[in-house]
């Protein structure tokens, strides 16, 4: 039978570190160990990769989104400027029946009026053609008419309910110089 040779001097005191007999370590828990990190890891890179892809998507639409609000509010500003703008002012002022005003009067603050005041006057170069609905339904024409007071108004008490002009006056409420009645 072979016996192992024994080992002398050096060569027998590293023999005597290494373990004796044949022992295997348990290589299954660490090679388990070793795949479970492996696939962590690899799970974990492409959860990652994949939230970072579905944020990329979203700041793309988000800068769609942007530029189209963007030129939506650039066309706003330009109808603006060209609603502000002093010509288009002055040909809708125009079309409403505008005319341009006389020459301004001021007050002071002691009550005096400074600089004497000029009225509109409207030219027929100015004066607006009337509209389809203006000529088609004529405004009936009201007129007020107005007694000269000699003496200042006095204080009427107020009415609770307040009153047409063409209605009769009210209990409460005493009939003015200027107030008629018509019954219709």
């Amino acid at each position: 039978m072979s016996k192992k040779p024994e080992l002398r001097g050096r060569a027998a005191r590293l023999a005597r570190l290494l373990p004796s007999g044949p022992s295997q370590a348990a290589r299954t828990p660490f090679v388990l160990l070793v795949v479970l990190l492996l696939g962590g890891g690899l799970i974990t890179l492409l959860i990652l990769n994949s939230s970072l892809n579905e944020g990329s998507f979203q700041l793309s639409e988000l800068k769609k989104e942007t530029t189209e609000l963007t030129d939506q509010e650039q066309e706003l500003q330009r109808d603006v400027d060209a609603y502000a703008a002093p010509d288009a002012l002055q040909q809708r002022a125009r079309e409403l029946g505008m005319v341009p005003g006389g020459d301004p009067a001021f007050l002071n603050p002691d009550g005096t009026v400074r600089g004497v005041p000029g009225a509109a006057e409207q030219s027929s170069a100015l004066r607006p053609e009337p509209r389809p609905q203006e000529v088609a339904s004529p405004a009936p024409s009201v007129s007020i008419p107005v007694a000269p007071s000699p003496s200042p108004p006095q204080a009427v008490p107020a009415s609770p309910v307040p009153s047409a002009p063409d209605a009769p006056p009210t209990p409460d409420a005493p009939a003015t110089p200027g107030s008629t009645t018509s019954g219709r």
